[in-house]
């Protein structure tokens, strides 16, 4: 059909959405895997959530925001986020079958998991302006979303960390899927905060 310049103009009009009504629609699902260890809060609707762990924490915790269906969609975030310990500023998510966990890391504590020694490194994959470290890691019998479970965790890490952009996870996905990613059957995805030593402080928007 085409489109006149005034019909555009009534369509953008009657259409449009305000963006935190954009967010709103895309921003649909908060992680709060918590326990009390730091001071978790949010506003859904702006797309905004801060996490404080300024006393020290000696367990893990995962908070964040996103959807409740995870895609293959770009995500676009902007943070303030700095970690003494174990923590990640990341894209994080699961995938129902094969049962994944999966990390974009951004940035990180003083801990890379692609360091570890049971890590099992897939080389590179360069995107949004960076390159990321790619590896994989086993975990058995541990918790998951469907309980205990074992199931392969998935991590992109960024070579020199940032704390805003957009993340192309189509990228992360396509090159995991040559290593047995199920790029497909999502469960959730979320921009979130994780940590499980030592001190910190994040503030996180996440707009698409």
């Amino acid at each position: 059909m085409k489109v006149t310049a005034a019909f555009a103009g009534l369509l953008a009009t009657t259409l449009a959405a305000p963006a935190t009504e954009l967010v709103t629609r895309s921003i649909n699902y908060v992680q709060n895997y918590n326990g009390n260890l730091g001071a978790f809060s949010y506003n859904e609707g702006a797309g905004t959530f801060s996490m404080y762990w300024q006393q020290g924490v000696s367990n893990d915790f995962v908070v964040g925001l996103g959807r409740s269906t995870g895609s293959s969609n770009p995500i676009t975030y902007s943070a303030s986020y700095s970690a003494s310990g174990g923590s990640y500023l990341a894209v994080y998510g699961w995938v129902n079958s094969p049962q994944a966990e999966y990390h974009v890391v951004e940035a990180y504590g003083n801990y890379n998991p692609c360091s570890s020694g049971s890590a099992t490194n897939l080389g590179t994959v360069s995107s949004d302006g960076g390159t990321y470290q790619v590896c994989t890691d086993t975990r058995v019998n541990q918790p998951s979303i469907t309980g205990t479970s074992t199931f392969t965790q998935f991590f992109s890490v960024r070579q020199g960390s940032r704390t805003s952009g957009t993340v192309t996870i189509a990228n992360h996905f396509n090159f995991w899927a040559k290593h047995g990613f199920g790029n497909s059957n999502f469960n959730y995805q979320v921009v979130a905060v994780e940590a499980w030593s030592g001190t910190g402080t994040a503030s996180v928007t996440v707009s698409a």
